[in-house]
């Protein structure tokens, strides 16, 4: 993807770093996190975080996720894929917050709702590799992605592993979209910053993703 060309501001503060990508500091203000992980507490009663595994060699991520919505997204030793239910409880994902599908309706400039909303965790130690969000049915639609907590350092690249990429230091609050051109695109968390945010006592980052799977 290069260098960010000139950033242009589009609607809810977002910039525009490249065609497809939209960048929106501070989307959640402070009290707007706070409830959210209030709300990501009591769902993970009900939809505990799990280690997916890598397909066929069953590595674990460094990360521990779960979902919400009606669908999830998983991996494990059969592979990548969505399903309605937790892998470990088998019952249904519980519903998304009302901040959550707030967010899609303000940032996403899409029609339908979304069906997944993946919940990751990442201690101080975890990372991403670069890694394409390409498991789903409807590219029409774009993935928002919410951050809360410690910074990520965020990176994001083109349609190819080896294109060039643009790093981006995702704060607590800060929401990125990316669709149309770059919805195909290569990105991953290159490391966590640790102590740069108050709102996890117990430190570490959360990052959601929100997708739309099947077409409409």
């Amino acid at each position: 993807m290069g260098a960010p060309r000139e950033r242009r501001a589009t609607q809810h503060g977002a910039v525009e770093l490249a065609p497809g990508v939209r960048y929106c500091a501070g989307y959640l203000d402070r009290a707007a996190q706070e409830t959210l992980v209030a709300e990501l507490r009591q769902m993970a009663r009900e939809a505990p975080f799990y280690t997916p595994r890598m397909p066929k060699s069953g590595r674990p991520f460094s990360v521990r996720m779960t979902n919400c919505g009606s669908l999830g997204w998983v991996s494990d030793e059969t592979g990548y894929r969505y399903q309605p239910t937790h892998p470990e409880t088998g019952k249904a994902w519980p519903p998304m917050p009302d901040i959550v599908m707030q967010a899609w309706m303000d940032l996403a400039s899409y029609p339908h709702p979304p069906q997944a909303c993946l919940v990751n965790f990442y201690a101080p130690s975890a990372r991403m590799g670069l890694h394409q969000d390409k498991d789903e049915e409807d590219f029409d639609a774009p993935v928002v992605s919410l951050s809360l907590g410690d910074t990520g350092a965020f990176r994001i690249g083109g349609t190819s592993r080896k294109g060039a990429t643009v790093s981006l230091k995702l704060q607590s609050g800060d929401a990125l979209v990316f669709g149309g051109p770059a919805r195909l695109a290569f990105h991953g968390v290159d490391r966590i910053i640790g102590g740069s945010s108050t709102l996890l006592p117990e430190g570490g980052r959360i990052n959601l993703t929100l997708r739309r799977v099947t077409k409409p």
